[in-house]
């Protein structure tokens, strides 16, 4: 049965909400069958595309990548990030949500940011469009990585902002790399769900990049947890064809017509 936005508020306290990225059909036909949430993330710049910054990815890949999962996806709610300069003002993330939900079906967009995109989400709420919010780290305008909660002033803004983007109309709200006690705070303080990458289990859900969870990716964090190592089955895989091309076993009488 298709995943619905309030079935998912309703989750709070109750159960966890399972997600994880995807930017493609084959593996988001894998995720469905496990995950609440399915988000095409902007990670792909480092994940994908081997890009520095989440700034260098285009709204038109977002689309692209996302209408690939979209195929994909039967049951799952379906997010998109927006990417950077895409909500710079009401009018421009307006356009851009509708161009993004026209073009991939998807079932709802994530911005980055508190105070100053609150009445930007508010005008996409007020316009029907599903928001998700994301505070804590913000890979689009943060530029050193680092965990947030520390320091009491950061503490109190993050829990202002979480607020405000419940009063705009929030469906849900990632939290990444929040200390711990904040990312409790903030989730006892409001009433949508969060969503936690590196943010502690006290989040109402998780979300982790599909690479890092399968060990495709060879950078280690240390709120990721390697689930498999899928770079050792991939590297004995074609090593085994290298091998048996070589001593023409691959193709034989099977292999041809």
């Amino acid at each position: 049965m298709k995943k619905k936005i309030s079935d998912l508020i309703k989750k709070k306290n109750k159960q966890k909400i399972v997600s994880l990225t995807a930017y493609s059909k084959n593996v988001a036909s894998i995720l469905d069958n496990y995950c609440d949430i399915i988000l095409v993330g902007d990670s792909l710049a480092s994940v994908l595309y081997n890009y520095k910054s989440t700034r260098q990815v285009s709204l038109e890949m977002m689309i692209e990548h996302s209408k690939s999962v979209r195929m994909g996806i039967k049951k799952a709610l379906m997010v998109v990030d927006m990417p950077y300069n895409t909500y710079r003002n009401s009018k421009e993330a307006l356009k851009n949500a509708k161009k993004i939900i026209s073009k991939t079906k998807c079932g709802a967009v994530k911005l980055e940011g508190g105070k100053k995109i609150y009445e930007i989400i508010k005008t996409l709420v007020k316009n029907k469009i599903p928001v998700m919010g994301h505070l804590g780290l913000l890979p689009q305008s943060d530029k050193t990585f680092k965990f947030k909660g520390k320091k009491k002033i950061e503490r109190d803004r993050i829990l202002k902002d979480a607020l405000l983007l419940e009063k705009a109309g929030v469906f849900s709200i990632v939290l990444e790399c929040v200390e711990t006690s904040l990312a409790k705070l903030v989730t006892h303080n409001i009433k949508v769900p969060t969503i936690g990458i590196g943010a502690s289990k006290y989040c109402d859900g998780q979300i982790l990049v599909f690479d890092d969870l399968i060990g495709l990716n060879q950078m280690n964090y240390r709120f990721v947890k390697k689930y498999t190592n899928i770079r050792n089955e991939i590297s004995k895989a074609v090593s085994n064809y290298s091998k048996e091309v070589r001593k023409i076993k691959f193709p034989n009488k099977k292999n041809s017509y």
